[in-house]
């Protein structure tokens, strides 16, 4: 006989780990909002399951929790993922990029932009392995220092398409202090189950 969990059964796997029978994807679709060990967990394999969707460990995760992520809104309506990250001046980076003169590099940035773009395919069931494609453009108008107290990612998917894989095209901006610092178009972000098709 299958077994049969509740809602509740379902919440208390995600924040424990124990997803038993329930598949990694149908434990955390539901869920709109991640907290920093569940960014860990994703990290590790665990919250989409193993050969699917990671996200990279610290340091090079970017962003400490992810506030909201759904399939509909964002500019074109098609989804959308908002991240935070809490600048704080003892930061990896600050010490050597650079020296005397510090500031995030921004490829940081743009990184955590692919990462959110790859985590939304993951959470909505692609199954794979996450690669960063490309994107379109990018333009920066500011600069994240150490006197910043948060920046903010947003991605707005605009499609996903789903063949033996699945890409993401999505724009995306990085906001310090609720002030646009850069944007980006045309974010490019797929999950493989073959290396063949990387």
């Amino acid at each position: 006989m299958a077994q049969v969990r509740s809602n509740t059964d379902e919440a208390n796997a995600i924040a424990t780990g124990d997803c038993g029978n329930v598949p990694a994807t149908a434990s955390v679709r539901s869920r709109n909002s991640f907290s920093y060990e569940e960014l860990l967990r994703c990290g590790h394999g665990e919250l989409f399951g193993p050969g699917n969707a990671q996200l990279p460990l610290p340091p090079m995760l970017m962003f400490d929790r992810i506030a909201r992520i759904a399939e509909e809104g964002g500019a074109a309506g098609k989804g959308e993922v908002v991240a935070e990250l809490d600048i704080r001046p003892d930061l990896w980076f600050f010490p050597c990029h650079f020296e005397g003169d510090p500031v995030m590099p921004g490829c940081l940035g743009l990184d955590a932009l692919w990462q959110l773009a790859g985590f939304y395919l993951g959470w909505i069931g692609a199954p794979g392995r996450g690669r960063a494609l490309g994107l379109g453009g990018l333009k920066f108008h500011g600069q994240v220092t150490p006197a910043a107290k948060r920046v903010t990612y947003r991605v707005d998917v605009k499609r996903v398409l789903k063949r033996n894989f699945a890409i993401c095209i999505a724009d995306g901006a990085l906001e310090v202090d609720g002030v646009l610092a850069y944007e980006a178009q045309d974010l490019r972000v797929g999950v493989f189950t073959s290396t063949a098709d990387m």
